[in-house]
């Protein structure tokens, strides 16, 4: 099979249980939950409608620059729930897809897209209500010669993504979660759900302890005039 240009199968998935209860927390307490080590970048942004979250199992597509070959194959064999993952290396010059590939992946059942590279028909896709992260929007339209590659590793700005590994996404942009370390990182995120969850009832009671910030600012020396 030729490095470049092949089309795999993807080994493993995250389960649906785990996209479940996944989606129902923050990317930025998961994210918190991972060191904060890890991101796709700012240049991927939303443009779905605001509140919409994305959440499922990646299916990968590595393409040429301005190509969607491998993008239409992938719609083809893409499972209900996939999310769509893109590296198209960052290039703006030519959108990957537009309102008529979006279609057809709401009529699959796909969950969104996260596409390293440009898209069209934005206020399409905007109403269509499927989620969408790109790097940016050209109206110029894509090639389909290829090469690409399907269910390989990606990278996106350091955040590389094996096929069937766990893509969340919210207002503050996307997030891998590698399918070795779910379970962990759920338990780590859902702690940090509750415990924001106490603190904002403390805000609204009044019993916020906020000692904690001359505490900090006195070990290191903070001059603060009196």
């Amino acid at each position: 099979m030729t490095i470049g240009f092949r089309v795999l199968k993807r080994k493993r998935a995250v389960s649906s249980e785990i996209v479940k209860r996944f989606a129902a927390l923050p990317v930025a307490n998961v994210s918190d939950s991972m060191w904060r080590m890890t991101a796709g970048g700012a240049r991927l942004t939303p443009y779905h409608k605001p509140g919409v979250r994305l959440a499922g199992p990646a299916l990968t597509v590595k393409t040429r620059p301005g190509d969607n070959l491998m993008v239409h194959k992938a719609i083809d064999i893409a499972q209900p729930g996939d999310v769509i993952v893109v590296d198209a290396g960052g290039d703006l010059t030519n959108s990957i897809l537009g309102d008529i590939m979006t279609t057809m992946s709401i009529k699959k059942g796909i969950a969104g897209f996260v596409v390293n590279g440009a898209i069209r028909d934005a206020y399409e896709i905007y109403e269509s209500g499927l989620p969408m992260f790109a790097a940016g929007v050209s109206h110029r339209g894509p090639y389909k010669d290829g090469p690409g590659e399907i269910n390989v590793t990606v990278a996106i700005d350091g955040m590389v993504i094996e096929p069937g590994d766990l893509i969340i996404g919210d207002g503050d942009g996307i997030l891998c979660v590698p399918y070795d370390h779910l379970e962990t990182v759920l338990a780590a995120g859902e702690a940090k759900l509750a415990a924001e969850k106490r603190e904002f009832a403390h805000i609204e009671a009044g019993t916020m302890d906020r000692a904690w910030v001359d505490k900090t600012l006195a070990a290191k020396n903070c001059e603060i005039e009196e």
